[in-house]
């Protein structure tokens, strides 16, 4: 039987993670570079040096010089001691590349102050067109400053390293000798990361980085961590929660808090406060990212900035009185009154409503009238811009269908009447050359345009007493959903490669009961309502049960979403000379001008 043929072992062959690999097994290629002193500007090259190792033990070499095309400077002929007698016969980069770029092939990339020689190889491929492989690249340089003290050595020059660490071969700026006294910096170097508790590739690689003793001291948390999604939890000396996040993986991600990448003062903070992260594992995304938002709300972590008070927000109340009028509430009644929002924060409500009185007549007053006892009235009479129910000058039927219930109709169905008067308003300002006021108008509509598409797009799925949807996972199994009044109620994943209906079952057994209310977001949080819906309306999920018709109106709020979406850009500066798309009731587009 004939012999299989030997293949050699790489980072792509070996392991699917590589910067998962141990040091021992990595396979390195010690590699310097001696130039004629110039740019990296894809030629200079005048010998190249490559020792490649594994396990402390030496695979092989690659040494040649190379005729850069150019005379050699001469403060470089006396301190390399190369001639350009030595080079004339020696090949073109062109013609070391090939041979270079397979001694490469699959290993690490390893030397000294790598960027300057990492620099002159990707030039001369670029030059040449030749494909640079983007090997991982390790910098002995950059190792040393973080693993060894001033104390140790006095600076990180290559010469000042191989005496410290006793290399057989003394750098003498000939490439193929300094990659091999880099070798030996290279394997004392490893050594002493044991004492960080670095002993992958990966940790090598971003040890080496610019991380804060903070990290390099707190890394440890991330030790056994899972790779599944889910939910972690920094904790405190005292248990208290002092960070949440979610990840599709959260072992990677809990590890990237620990690198060069994480910069954010007050994250540092709280790596330095934490002593130990809870993971929670989840069916899927969809459920981590619930139960995210459930224990930031819950527990307020400090070092959490977005939603940790998610109970703070405000409605827009129409009251129920003979002459109703806007009220801005805290919480939602059932007391059969007309609710917009909810809104962030009072501000934004207020903007809202002042946008609903320049559309329509509602009273702007605070005062509770007699239908039988008449009081005098304001200045906004008088200007025109109240009806004054105070002085019985308008019927409450009359005031119910001319303000009233254009509001009602405008938040759950059509709004058109109010944008239609919002609509005119800005275009005759903006005739009359009045932006600003024309502006004020615009941020008006905005407040008033986005709540009131985002209500009717919370109400249609919160109305449903149950939704069941799955969407595939990508390895053979079901992300399966089951969604009561707008609430996540329960979540599973089926094994791959079997029927998902007996997990969906049980599922549906175990779920949580979700009762309904008065509001359109009443059994959960609008931002988890909002996170469940785009999971729900990604073009991969398949609806499998709903407890009735999941919709919303014909001719609801949603139609303008791309007026909304052009009032923003002109809000927010992005297109000055915009000019947003209006549907009135002859479906004729109009212009926003502003």
């Amino acid at each position: 039987m004939a012999q299989p043929a030997y293949v050699q072992g790489t980072l792509d062959t070996l392991m699917s993670d590589p910067a998962a690999l141990s040091l021992a097994e990595t396979t390195f290629v010690v590699l310097d570079l001696e130039t004629t002193g110039g740019a990296a500007d894809g030629g200079g090259v005048t010998e190249i040096g490559a020792v490649k190792v594994r396990g402390g033990v030496e695979q092989g070499i690659f040494a040649t010089l190379v005729n850069p095309g150019e005379r050699i400077p001469a403060f470089i002929t006396v301190l390399t001691g190369i001639t350009d007698a030595m080079l004339a016969p020696a090949p073109p980069i062109e013609q070391v590349l090939p041979s270079l770029l397979e001694f490469l092939r699959g290993s690490v990339l390893v030397a000294h102050n790598a960027p300057y020689d990492v620099g002159f190889l990707k030039a001369a491929c670029a030059r040449h067109g030749y494909q640079w492989p983007a090997p991982k690249v390790l910098d002995t340089a950059a190792v040393a400053r973080r693993a060894l003290t001033r104390d140790e050595v006095p600076n990180r020059k290559l010469s000042t390293l191989a005496q410290f660490f006793h290399a057989a071969v003394t750098p003498n700026h000939r490439a193929l000798d300094d990659a091999r006294a880099t070798v030996d910096v290279l394997h004392g170097l490893i050594e002493r990361l044991g004492s960080f508790k670095v002993h992958t590739l990966g940790d090598a690689i971003e040890f080496a980085k610019a991380v804060t003793p903070t990290q390099r001291r707190q890394r440890h948390l991330a030790d056994g961590l899972p790779h599944v999604p889910g939910v972690y939890v920094f904790r405190a000396a005292d248990d208290r929660p002092l960070y949440v996040g979610t990840s599709k993986d959260i072992a990677t991600r809990v590890r990237s808090y620990f690198t060069a990448g994480e910069k954010r003062a007050r994250i540092s903070e709280m790596l330095g406060a934490s002593t130990r992260v809870e993971a929670l594992e989840c069916a899927h995304s969809l459920e981590a990212e619930v139960r995210e938002l459930r224990l930031i709300a819950a527990h307020a972590p400090p070092y959490n900035r977005r939603s940790k008070y998610p109970d703070r927000v405000v409605w827009l109340k129409l009251t129920t009185e003979a002459w109703p009028r806007l009220s801005v509430v805290r919480t939602l009644a059932d007391d059969g009154a007309a609710y917009l929002g909810p809104f962030s924060s009072r501000r934004t409500a207020e903007l809202a409503a002042a946008g609903v009185y320049d559309a329509l007549p509602l009273r702007q007053c605070r005062h509770t009238l007699s239908v039988r006892t008449p009081t005098p009235a304001c200045a906004l009479a008088e200007l025109g811009r109240c009806p004054a129910p105070c002085e019985h000058r308008i019927t409450p039927e009359l005031y119910a269908a001319t303000a009233a219930l254009p509001f009602r109709t405008a938040i759950h169905g059509d709004p058109e009447i109010v944008v239609a008067a919002l609509m005119g308003r800005i275009d005759a300002m903006s005739e009359g050359r009045r932006y600003e006021e024309a502006a004020v108008l615009r941020s008006r509509l905005i407040a008033l345009l986005r709540a009131t598409v985002r209500m009717q797009r919370l109400s249609a799925i919160t109305r449903l007493a149950e939704v069941v949807a799955a969407r595939r996972d990508g390895i053979g199994g079901w992300e399966i959903v089951v969604v009561r009044h707008g609430r996540l109620a329960a979540a599973a994943t089926s094994p791959p490669r079997e029927h998902p209906r007996p997990t969906l079952d049980m599922v549906r057994l175990t779920a949580e009961t979700v009762l309904p209310g008065p509001g359109p977001v009443p059994a959960a949080t609008a931002e988890e309502t909002e996170r469940i819906l785009a999971w729900l309306e990604r073009p991969d999920t398949r609806l499998v049960e709903t407890s009735g018709d999941w919709v919303s109106p014909v001719r609801g709020a949603a139609r303008f979403t791309t007026l909304l979406n052009r009032a923003e850009a002109a809000a927010s500066g992005k297109d000055s000379a915009v000019r947003s798309s209006v549907t009135d009731r002859s479906d004729d587009a109009r212009s926003l001008r502003l």
